[in-house]
């Protein structure tokens, strides 16, 4: 196994166990069994957990920099490119169910801890918030572009968390109908209804 394979297979299996059992409960232990390698392997590439926190973080923004690329490339209409956003609830609803939002879960884990990583998590959020903002701001309504972003932003990571307590897709689908209509009002000549660009 390559050096650089073995780094990336030790930052993918954090992340997924960052998520499913949070940060604080997984151990350098967890990680080096999921990918079957020996304690002295695992300080070669991380002397801390939190230096592996630092990369999954970096992994997480870096995937959903390249997601966002992709809606940008698929569509040229801004609010079908806010839909792909939206549609993430029901794409991932399973995970969701599960874990809540990947990036919601770590970032209020990290506050509560007061973590020292808890400002880099939180680029995440201003990562999907400077992008809604230009989309909005293309669709050149009369309305604040920031204050819109950041309203389909909270609305989104609201259903999220009461899809996790309540395991209910009628809700999700609802909600997610409720905020592409509310999109389509702000872009009258879109119709957000019918499926488009799945979400990652």
């Amino acid at each position: 196994m390559k050096s650089s394979s073995t780094r990336q297979q030790i930052i993918d299996a954090a992340d997924e166990l960052f998520y499913a059992q949070g940060f604080g409960e997984t151990s350098f232990a967890d990680i080096a069994k999921s990918v079957s390698i020996s304690r002295g392997n695992f300080y070669y590439h991380f002397k801390t957990k939190d230096e592996i926190l630092d990369a999954v973080i970096e992994k997480r923004l870096s995937d959903r920099e390249d997601m966002l690329r992709n809606w940008d490339k698929m569509s040229g209409n801004p609010a079908e490119r806010i839909a792909c956003f939206v549609r993430i609830l029901i794409v991932n609803q399973t995970k969701i169910f599960a874990y809540g939002c990947p990036v919601g879960t770590l970032t209020m884990e990290l506050a509560k801890l007061e973590h020292a990583s808890s400002g880099n998590a939180n680029r995440i959020m201003g990562l999907f918030r400077d992008w809604l903002t230009r989309q909005f701001s293309e669709l050149d309504s009369e309305a604040d572009a920031e204050a819109q972003a950041l309203h389909v932003l909270s609305w989104s990571q609201g259903v999220a968390t009461l899809a996790q307590a309540f395991r209910d897709e009628d809700f999700v689908r609802r909600e997610v109908d409720q905020i592409l209509d509310w999109v389509g009002r702000v872009s009258p000549s879109s119709s957000l209804r019918q499926p488009g660009p799945a979400g990652i």
